[in-house]
Order: C-alpha cells, then structure tokens, then sequence
C-alpha cells in the first residue's frame, strides 16, 4: 500500500486506475448534467467539480457545484432520487470501458463558498 504525506497527514494515494476510471465518470458525469439539467433541474448549471473512486472501483463520489439554485441542498436531493437513472445513463456511456458502473454518491461542492468567505474575511 502506498502512501503520501499531503498537508501534514498522512492519506492514502490514488491509484492510476482509480484516477482514469475518476476522470472518466467525472468527464461523462458532467456531460450528461450539462445536457440534461435544463429538462431536470429546472435550468439549473451543475458542474462535476471532482469525481473519487474506491480502490474496489464500485463506488464513486461526485462533488457537484451549483449556480442558479436557492437551495443546492434541496436540489442534491432531487438529484440523489434521480441517482438510479442517473447511474443507468452513465453504465450506457461508459459500458465498452468499464466492467463495473460505480454506485453513485453525490455531495455539493462548497469550495467556491469557502473561498468567497475567506476573501471577505480578508477584505
């Protein structure tokens, strides 16, 4: 098992197989977010931030960042009730590269708010 100090603790390193399989659902997550959410989400822009795979490939966490929306935590819930259609869609794009379409977790990506709140800090 390999390891890698980032930040002062120590965390364990992706694999380059972990990586490939995260940037393809990150890349296939976000086209299918970016032409459907007009039709779903009631025009709402969602960006896939970041996708993370588990070293068994079977689950993957996407970090989603939302513009246009009031409340991103009611929409993640839409989109977490939508996640078995969601993971349909994405087995059908990805079924010639992967053998195992991963289970679906979905977060929403608050780095952008945080770093906001830290520049009005320092203003």
């Amino acid at each position: 098992m390999r390891f890698s100090l980032e930040s002062g603790t120590l965390s364990k390193m992706e694999s380059t197989r972990q990586k490939k399989v995260a940037r393809l659902v990150q890349k296939e997550m976000a086209e299918l977010f970016q032409k459907e959410s007009r039709n779903l989400f009631n025009g709402a822009f969602i960006t896939v931030t970041t996708a993370r795979i588990s070293p068994d490939l079977g689950h993957a966490k996407i970090y989603l960042s939302m513009f246009k929306v009031e409340k991103p935590e009611e929409l993640l819930g839409q989109i977490q009730g939508l996640k078995k259609e969601i993971r349909k869609r994405l087995g059908e794009k990805v079924r010639h590269q992967l053998r195992i379409v991963p289970d679906l977790d979905f977060y929403v990506d608050d780095s952008l708010d945080y770093l906001e709140n830290i520049d009005r800090l320092l203003s």
